[in-house]
């Protein structure tokens, strides 16, 4: 089976890295479109248009199915993409609501990108107290591996009295353990890429295979690769 996963850049590849721990003999065709990065403050309408282009590149590729390992678009643009692809599709948000919905828990914490939080996709759909908060800081300094401690620290305190943290961005898990410095102890912190995994089944291959395609390459971003993906890749720019 070829697989098809996608996001504005390096995130989705924390969506990729979950997969191949549960199904690590497959071919799996990535696709981060990091020349329009970051995803979170351009329209809907940019989105789709941006989206349709990727489903376009991998009807080409002839992938069996598609990953939108995207939060941006999966919560702005899923149910549009699922009527006209012609591949089975899969979004990033709906298993992750499920899955907080079965949590007893009741005080949720998203932290997400300005067009996710814009959505309101998880207050909507979960009957909870949810917070939800744009953290529109983190992905520009997950892409150019730059952190700044006290922004962290700053969105961190927002959330001190709630029982769960939605990383509601896939590339959010990349800081997770610098957040986990400023927050209790008891809180869980909710990976949306192990929340799909509990929703999907991939028919594996004898050999494994990992292609990934960005819109641009450069040497920031291949380091940032090699800490995230363990497995031999080709790496090739589209």
């Amino acid at each position: 089976m070829r697989v098809g996963i996608f996001d504005s850049g390096i995130g989705g590849l924390n969506v990729l890295k979950e997969v191949l721990k549960k199904y690590p003999s497959g071919e799996y065709i990535y696709y981060g479109d990091t020349k329009n990065l970051p995803y979170g403050n351009k329209s809907k309408e940019e989105l789709l248009e941006l989206s349709k282009n990727i489903l376009d590149f991998f009807t080409l590729k002839k992938v069996d199915i598609i990953i939108i390992a995207c939060g941006t678009v999966s919560s702005n643009c899923f149910y549009e993409l699922k009527k006209i692809s012609k591949i089975s599709i899969y979004d990033i948000i709906t298993p992750t609501i499920s899955y907080l919905k079965s949590l007893e828990k009741e005080k949720i914490a998203i932290f997400g990108t300005k067009r996710t939080i814009d959505s309101h996709i998880f207050s909507k759909n979960i009957e909870k107290e949810v917070l939800e908060i744009a953290t529109k800081e983190f992905v520009p300094m997950i892409e150019e591996d730059k952190y700044d401690l006290e922004i962290i620290k700053k969105y961190a305190n927002m959330i001190k009295d709630y029982d769960v943290l939605v990383l509601g961005c896939t590339h959010y898990p990349i800081i997770k353990d610098k957040l986990k410095k400023y927050l209790q102890d008891n809180i869980l912190i909710v990976d949306m890429g192990v929340c799909l995994l509990d929703n999907i089944k991939i028919k594996e291959s004898n050999n494994l295979k990992i292609e990934l395609y960005f819109s641009k390459i450069d040497n920031t971003l291949k380091e940032n690769i090699k800490k995230i993906i363990k497995y031999d890749y080709k790496i090739y720019e589209v």
